[in-house]
């Protein structure tokens, strides 16, 4: 059976953000809404989405940046890099984790979603911001990749209810080792969180469309933690 994927509207609270969706196989499946990076959702993440539906997940993109302005997509080399710097400087992160609430309520309503079983995914900018909505909603599971802005939400991180993975590059250029620390040393407080750390890899190392910044062994280490870790927390 061939995989379908489609756009779906998602009501927020100030209008109407598209969602990239891919169904897996089966046709059926929980959820999981992967929550973009700095470039907006582009390549990267819709295939992102399609490996979460290979597991057997009904996988949903929001696109974040739709306040901004709707389909941001942009270039991983030097020029989107720095675009994408200029252009996350004009989101409101807390606007954008309740987009990503209102996209998990949304998936949760999919006919596909089984058992209204859902969770939140995200990389970079994504992984500050699953873990506000796990701060803030009650997403079944939460995997969050090197999200910059984790360490200052700790002191709220007594009010998540749902296991989480956090993953971290030890060479990361954005985020102090200092932080990285924290967020590893408050996860091994709790029994359904785990932090891993990839000490040879840098930021973004899971982005195999950023040459600047990927680093497949990392990238493949992490990636058999996370499909191990839904296994375990949100079984496909």
């Amino acid at each position: 059976m061939a995989r379908t994927v489609r756009v779906e509207r998602v009501q927020t609270s100030d209008g109407v953000m598209d969602a990239h969706v891919s169904l897996p196989e089966s046709g059926a499946g929980p959820g999981i809404v992967v929550i973009q990076e700095i470039y907006g959702v582009g390549d990267y993440i819709k295939e992102s989405v399609d490996r979460l539906a290979g597991l057997g997940y009904v996988a949903l993109a929001p696109d974040l940046y739709w306040r901004i302005e709707p389909g941001i997509a942009l270039e991983h080399d030097e020029a989107g890099l720095a675009k994408a710097f200029e252009t996350v400087q004009k989101l409101d992160q807390e606007l954008a984790v309740r987009d990503s609430i209102d996209a998990l309520k949304a998936l949760r309503e999919l006919p596909e979603v089984t058992d209204r079983r859902a969770g939140v995914l995200g990389f970079c900018l994504g992984g500050t911001l699953a873990f506000g909505v796990a701060i803030q909603a009650d997403p079944d599971v939460a995997v969050c990749y090197y999200g910059s802005g984790i360490a200052g939400a700790l002191e709220r991180a007594d009010a998540i209810s749902c296991p989480v993975l956090f993953h971290f590059g030890g060479q990361d250029q954005f985020i102090p080792r200092e932080q990285i620390d924290r967020v590893c040393t408050f996860a091994e407080s709790r029994p359904d969180m785990e932090c891993h750390i990839q000490e040879d890899a840098g930021h973004a190392f899971d982005n195999h469309e950023a040459p600047m910044f990927h680093q497949p062994g990392a990238a493949a280490r992490a990636w058999e933690i996370t499909r191990e870790f839904l296994g375990r927390t949100l079984p496909a």
